[in-house]
């Protein structure tokens, strides 16, 4: 896996020139720092690491995440769910609700209720504010050099090497530690959640028991999730006291909705994954094996197309899909798979034809309208794309592209103004700021005549960093 990595002289320049900042409470930091310190931690993170982008797959961690979360009483952070594509046996939970999730660990975890275990336990870490009170001990140090140095210390190996620069980083990386104590507390809570969203706690002993293994990958090097998760035989045993005290005679006899809905979406979750970030020939091996066995495997076909699509063999990929769409005709994910293989093959007609069949059955669906504006956008029919990415707009939070594309969609109709405004947005949130200033001043020069949209304009502007 190859890593983005932040620029060192960037770091160096956080450590040296970093701006103070000071919490009110030295005991942990507020709400708003914390909230503030998650937005920085989680660019350094994007810098850093490959983060997945598949729709269906960003859709399901997050709704199941969400879902989890409903045990809470209290949230103090909107919480946002994350998978990182690296083999690695590790997740972690950075500050303000951010969780990340390795595909390592989502490989290893062939049951529902594993994982569920372990981004429980996150999700205890973020309410306990564990982080927060391990910061606010070093109150010399700027957030954003905070945000790196933190991010260091929980993405862990050569991807966090640019990230803790320095013997000030360095010291700090090593405070920046769970106790047994948070240990203790998480996985307690953890268990609570587990609980009452309909999920076995007894996986969490599973789960751990696969974590500390750590010989799938054929080493004996510990897995980075233990590393940072200290604990061991101890935390194992505290579990098993946990579950001691947890009768499933007295669960309820119904199995519970929600969770079962997650779980029989789960296998086609890991598929998805598998072909996205798995090597090629590794991917394709798993799937023809999986095919040898059960020629008919909608799962199987499913992954090898997206295996191969992934790899630029168009026509061989979109048969493997269609065949898993006449085993899966209902299934949401597939037809939008279909509808994505049809347009990389100049069919967008054909997909057209099923991202309508998708919103009839799922009006809102985000995914399938940004596919079905893009095969307007290859009919050129712009009208019909711009009315598709202005929906989108409204919908939040929007997809990066949507702007980008949006602009594209106005320039190609000659609206120059709208299309360097759009073009303006898309680089502010890709955090390109010059980039950003050259395409509204652009947007003001053109719309001299329109004063409601170079009020549009002049707003946008405030908000480049």
């Amino acid at each position: 896996m190859i890593h983005k990595h932040v620029s060192t002289g960037i770091i160096i320049s956080f450590i040296l020139f970093g701006v103070i900042f000071q919490p009110a409470v030295a005991s942990a930091l507020s709400i708003e720092e914390e909230r503030q310190l998650g937005e920085t931690f989680l660019h350094s993170v994007r810098q850093t690491m490959d983060l997945e982008d598949d729709d269906f797959v960003n859709e399901y961690i997050n709704d199941l995440g969400q879902y989890l979360t409903k045990a809470l009483q209290t949230k103090s952070f909107p919480f946002n769910f994350y998978i990182i594509k690296a083999s690695d046996l590790n997740a972690f939970a950075g500050p303000g609700g951010h969780i990340f999730i390795y595909t390592g660990l989502i490989e290893v975890m062939t049951e529902l209720d594993e994982l569920a275990s372990v981004i429980c336990h996150e999700i205890g870490h973020v309410s306990a504010r564990h982080i927060s009170h391990q910061i606010a001990q070093n109150t010399k140090i700027s957030l954003a050099t905070m945000a790196g140095i933190l991010a260091g210390a929980l993405i862990g190996g050569e991807a966090a090497a640019p990230l803790i620069i320095g013997s000030t980083a360095a010291g700090i990386q090593k405070q920046l530690s769970y106790s047994r104590t948070d240990e203790r507390q998480a996985d307690q809570l953890g268990f609570q959640y587990m609980e009452e969203s309909g999920f076995d706690p007894a996986c969490s002993i599973t789960a751990f028991k696969k974590l500390y293994q750590g010989q799938w990958l054929g080493t004996d090097a510990m897995p980075a999730y233990l590393l940072t998760h200290p604990g061991g035989p101890e935390r194992m045993s505290n579990m098993e006291t946990m579950l001691a005290g947890y009768d499933s005679r007295s669960a309820p006899k119904n199995p519970n909705a929600n969770a079962e809905r997650f779980r029989a979406l789960y296998p086609l979750f890991r598929t998805v994954l598998q072909a996205g970030y798995l090597e090629t020939r590794n991917a394709k091996r798993i799937f023809q094996t999986e095919l040898e066995k059960d020629p008919d495997s909608p799962l199987a076909h499913l992954g090898l197309g997206l295996t191969l699509q992934h790899a630029g063999e168009y026509g061989e990929s979109i048969k493997h899909i269609k065949i898993a769409y006449k085993d899966m005709p209902d299934s949401i994910p597939v037809m939008r798979y279909l509808a994505e293989a049809h347009q990389f093959i100049g069919e967008d007609k054909e997909a057209i034809q099923i991202l309508e069949r998708v919103l009839l059955l799922d009006e809102p669906n985000k995914p399938a309208l940004f596919l079905l504006a893009t095969s307007y956008m290859n009919q050129e029919s712009f009208d019909e794309a711009i009315r598709i990415y202005e929906k989108l707009i409204s919908m939040k939070p929007v997809k990066d592209e949507v702007y980008h594309n949006l602009g594209v969609a106005y320039g190609r109709q000659d609206r120059l103004a709208l299309a360097h405004y759009h073009f303006g947005i898309y680089f502010t949130v890709q955090k390109e700021s010059q980039t950003a200033r050259f395409h509204f001043q652009k947007a003001l020069d053109m719309a001299k005549d329109d004063p409601i949209m170079q009020t549009r304009i002049k707003k946008a502007l405030q908000e480049v960093p």
